[in-house]
C-alpha cells in the first residue's frame, strides 16, 4: 500500500467537527489575497503554466464514481493491487489521459477518503441490505496508511495519467432515507441539521430532490470550500472536477419551483472565486498548479436558472475545463464547445449512459452508438472526451472514442435523440431551454397524413474520404414504427432524396438503405409521411392487447410499489392498488403518438372489482381518464360528466371515441358520456399515450382487464437512427 504520510483521523469523527472549524476557513480566505498578491510575479507564472497545461490534450478523461471501494467484492483479498484491478489497471494503455475519481460524496460530507473536513463512510452497505456481496474498505485502506484516492494517484503517476479529484457538489442518492428507516448514504450532517435542506424527508420538492443541500446557507458554502481545500493541501492532485450536474439542485428557491436570484448565483460564484484563489495559493506552494474543471448543464440560461452563472465563471477565468451534459442535453456540441472557446477554455463533451427506456433494436448503451456520440463531439470541436457512468475499464469505449482517425473507418450509429431527461425535473420550466429534438421510445412522435415526421440527425463524418481509402460507405436509415403491418405504408425522404425499397426488419423496425452521397456532415433531416396513397380501415385496430398475458414492449409499467400488484388468470390481468402512500398506483403506458386532429378508438372490457381504474389517453393537445368505480364510470377532467351503472356484476366493453374537442364513451354500445368540445389540455405537460390500470397515490383500486384495444389515423415513430459502416470495393 501506499503511504500518505498523514496521520489518519479518528474512528468516530462526527460531522459537526468540520463546522467548527468554518471560522477559520473563512478567515483563511479573508488572508489569501495578502499571501498571493495580484501582481505576483510567481502566480504570473503559475497562471501562465496552468493555461498551457489545460489546453493539454486529455482524449478520454474517465470518471470513476468511487463505488470500486464502497462495494469491494467479499470473497476478494484486500491489495492494492485486487482494488485497481476492478476499475484502474486496464486502462494501462488505453486513450484515457486523465482518472477523475470521485470519492462517493453522496449525501453531502460523506467520503472514502482520508479527511477531517469531512466524515468518513465507513458503514457497510450489508446492514443496510444493499450489495449483499460486497463490502467497503475505506476503513481498512485509510488504516492501512492509504485511501482510493491516492491509490489512483499512485496509479496515474506511474502511467502518465492526471488524476483529478471529482466532488459531486450536491449528491442526493441519499433520498431513500426515512426517519425511521436510516440509509447507507445519508450523513450525519443531515441528520443533524435538517434546516440545511431544500426539503424534508419524503416529501417530495416540485423540482429537485428533498435532501439536497441549500447553499443559500453559508455553513454549507464553507463546508464545500472545506472540502476541496482539504483534498488540494493533501493530496498531489492534478486538478478538482466540481460536479454540478450531480445532481443540480442548489438552492430551496429553486426546488420550491422557481428560478435562482442573482445574489444566489453571486453566492457560488463567490464559492468559484475563492476555490480559485485557494488553488493558486496551493498551487505556489508546490510548484504546479492545481486546475478546475466543472460538469454542468449546456445552456448558460438553464445554469443560471440554477444558480450556477457558468458564463461569469469562464469570463473571470474561474473555469480551465468545461464539461457538460449528464442526464439530459439541451443543445447541439457545437454550442458547448463555441461557449468554451469563446473564453479559452477546452471543453469536454460528457458521454454518460443515456438511461432512455423500451429500446429494442438499437440501444444507446452499444459501442457502435458511443462511437457515433464521439464523432459528433469531435466534429463540433471538441478538446477530448469525458466518460461517464461506464465502470468497465476494458471496453471498447477507452480505447476508441478519443481518436477521430481511429473512429472514422468502424461501424457507427447515429440517434436523432441519446439522452431524453426531463430537464424540468430540476428547474421549473427547464424544457423551455430545449433546443434539440426529442425522439425517443418514451417520446414518440405521431406520423399524421396531415404532419409527416421531421427529425434531424447529426452525423459528425464526411464520407467522401473512404473512395481514397478503397472502401465503399453503407448507410441505413433504420425508423422504428411499431404498428407497421407494411413498408408501403408509409414513405421517407433523407435531405430530400427519397428512400426506395424499405424492408420491415426486426421488433417492428423498417430500414432503408440511403445513398452515400445524400449524407452531410453535421445535421440531416429525414421526413417521414403517411403514404396518401395507403388505405387506412376503418375497423382495422392498430393496437391490441390480450389480459391473457403481461403487456410486452413497447407497453412499460409503472414502478409501482409493495401494495400495489398484478396476475394473470382465466385470460384476464388483474391490477389492484392496496396503499395509499406516495407512489401507489399501477399502471401500463404505451406510447402510441395518437393524431391530435384525427380520430382514435380506445375499446377495454375490464370488470371492476373496488375502488377506483383509469384509462388514460393524451395526444399531446388534449387528456383525459376514463374512471370505473364501483357504481358509476366519470371523466377526471369534466367531473361532472358519468354515467351510474353496477362495474361490478361483470364485464362490460367501454369504449371512448375521440378527435379533435370531441370525446364519447360508450359502454356496451350505446351512447353514455357525451363530451363534445370538452376534451382540452389539463396537465401541465400532455404527453401522448394510453395507459389503464389502478388508482393513484392517496386511493385503492382494483379490477379485471380482459383487453384493451386502440386505432387512430396515424402511426407513431418511436426511434430513429441511422448507421454508417465501410466495406472494400
Amino acid at each position: 500500500m501506499i503511504d500518505l504520510s498523514k496521520t489518519p483521523p479518528s474512528r468516530h469523527h462526527r460531522g459537526h467537527a468540520a463546522c467548527a472549524a468554518i471560522a477559520c476557513a473563512t478567515a483563511l480566505f479573508s488572508c489569501l489575497a495578502a499571501v498571493v498578491p495580484a501582481e505576483s510575479p510567481g502566480l504570473a507564472g503559475l497562471r501562465a503554466a496552468r493555461s498551457e497545461i489545460a489546453r493539454r490534450q486529455r482524449r478520454v478523461i474517465f470518471n470513476n464514481d468511487g463505488c470500486d471501494c464502497l462495494y469491494f467484492p467479499t470473497n476478494m483479498a484486500l491489495t492494492a493491487e485486487n482494488f485497481l484491478a476492478l476499475r484502474t489497471t486496464p486502462l494501462a494503455g488505453s486513450q484515457v489521459g486523465a482518472i477523475a475519481y470521485c470519492t462517493i460524496s453522496s449525501g453531502f460530507s460523506f467520503f472514502t477518503h482520508r479527511t477531517e473536513a469531512g466524515v468518513v463512510l465507513d458503514r457497510q452497505g450489508s446492514k443496510y441490505a444493499i450489495q449483499n456481496g460486497c463490502r467497503n474498505i475505506a476503513r481498512d485502506m485509510i488504516d492501512a496508511g492509504t485511501d482510493c484516492l491516492q491509490a489512483n494517484i499512485g496509479f496515474g503517476r506511474k502511467h502518465g495519467m492526471e488524476v483529478f479529484w471529482s466532488m459531486r457538489m450536491n449528491d442526493t442518492h441519499d433520498a431513500a432515507y426515512q426517519p425511521d428507516k436510516p440509509y447507507l448514504l445519508y450523513p450525519p450532517l443531515k441528520v443533524e441539521h435538517p434546516d440545511w435542506l431544500v426539503g424534508e424527508p419524503v416529501k417530495k420538492t416540485p423540482v429537485g430532490r428533498w435532501s439536497s443541500v441549500d447553499y443559500a446557507r453559508p455553513e454549507i458554502r464553507d463546508l464545500a470550500f472545506r472540502f476541496i481545500e482539504e483534498v488540494c493541501r493533501n493530496y498531489d492532485i492534478d486538478g478538482v472536477e466540481l460536479d454540478y450536474f450531480r445532481h443540480p439542485c442548489y438552492f430551496k428557491s429553486v426546488a420550491m419551483g422557481g428560478a435562482a436570484s442573482a445574489e444566489e448565483c453571486d453566492m457560488i460564484t463567490a464559492l468559484m472565486r475563492r476555490v480559485r484563489t485557494m488553488t493558486e495559493e496551493v498551487g505556489l506552494k508546490r510548484g504546479r498548479p492545481i486546475l478546475v474543471s466543472v460538469r454542468v448543464p449546456d445552456s448558460v440560461e438553464y445554469d443560471r436558472g440554477l444558480g450556477l452563472d457558468v458564463e461569469r465563471w469562464l469570463s473571470d477565468g474561474l473555469v480551465d475545463l468545461l464539461i457538460t451534459t449528464c442526464y439530459f442535453r439541451l443543445n447541439p456540441w457545437s454550442y458547448s464547445v463555441e461557449l468554451g472557446h469563446r473564453h479559452g477554455v477546452p471543453v469536454y463533451p460528457c458521454l454518460s449512459d443515456s438511461r432512455i427506456k423500451g429500446e429494442t433494436r438499437f440501444r444507446r448503451s452499444s459501442i457502435e452508438a458511443y462511437r457515433g456520440e464521439a464523432m459528433n463531439a469531435w466534429a463540433a470541436g471538441a478538446h477530448g472526451i469525458h466518460v461517464f457512468n461506464l465502470f468497465n475499464p476494458k471496453s471498447p469505449v477507452f480505447r476508441e472514442v478519443g481518436d477521430p482517425a481511429v473512429l472514422r473507418p468502424l461501424e457507427k450509429l447515429y440517434f436523432v435523440t441519446v439522452r431524453d431527461g426531463d430537464p424540468g425535473r430540476f428547474l421549473a420550466g427547464g424544457a423551455r431551454h430545449q433546443t434539440l429534438q426529442i425522439l425517443a421510445p418514451g417520446h414518440p412522435a405521431p406520423i399524421t397524413r396531415r404532419s409527416p415526421l421531421r427529425a434531424r440527425i447529426d452525423i459528425g463524418e464526411d464520407l467522401s474520404w473512404a473512395n481514397q481509402a478503397g472502401l465503399e460507405p453503407q448507410v441505413r436509415c433504420h425508423v422504428e414504427i411499431p404498428l407497421l403491418s407494411n413498408p408501403g405504408q408509409v414513405c421517407a425522404t433523407f435531405n430530400g432524396i427519397a428512400l426506395a425499397d424499405g424492408q420491415i426488419g426486426k421488433k417492428g423496425w423498417v430500414d432503408y438503405r440511403v445513398p452515400p452521397e445524400a449524407v452531410r456532415r453535421g445535421d440531416n433531416l429525414v421526413e417521414v409521411a403517411v403514404n396518401p396513397d395507403a388505405k387506412m380501415a376503418d375497423d382495422k385496430w392498430t393496437l391490441i392487447y390480450d389480459g391473457d398475458r403481461l403487456p410486452a414492449k413497447p407497453w412499460t409499467r409503472d414502478t409501482g410499489s409493495p401494495r400495489t400488484e398484478e396476475t394473470v388468470a382465466e385470460g384476464a390481468l388483474r391490477i389492484a392498488d392496496k396503499g395509499t402512500q406516495a407512489g401507489d398506483f399501477h399502471y401500463w403506458r404505451f406510447p402510441w403518438a395518437a393524431d391530435p386532429e384525427g380520430k382514435t378508438t380506445v375499446e377495454a372490457r375490464v370488470k371492476v372489482v373496488s375502488g377506483s381504474s383509469f384509462i388514460l389517453l393524451s395526444n399531446g393537445a388534449a387528456d383525459e381518464r376514463l374512471g370505473f368505480w364501483p357504481d358509476h364510470i366519470d371523466l377526471w377532467n369534466n367531473r361532472k360528466l358519468r354515467f351510474d351503472m353496477n362495474t361490478t356484476d361483470d364485464y362490460h366493453v367501454y369504449r371512448i371515441e375521440c378527435g379533435g374537442r370531441d370525446l364519447r364513451v360508450f359502454v356496451d354500445g350505446q351512447l353514455r358520456i357525451d363530451a363534445t368540445g370538452k376534451f382540452a389540455k389539463h396537465a401541465a405537460a400532455a404527453r401522448n399515450e394510453l395507459a389503464f390500470g389502478t388508482a393513484n397515490s392517496p386511493g385503492v383500486g382494483d379490477a379485471w382487464w380482459d383487453y384493451v384495444k386502440a386505432r387512430s389515423d396515424g402511426l407513431s415513430c418511436n426511434d430513429l437512427v441511422a448507421s454508417v459502416s465501410y466495406k472494400k470495393k
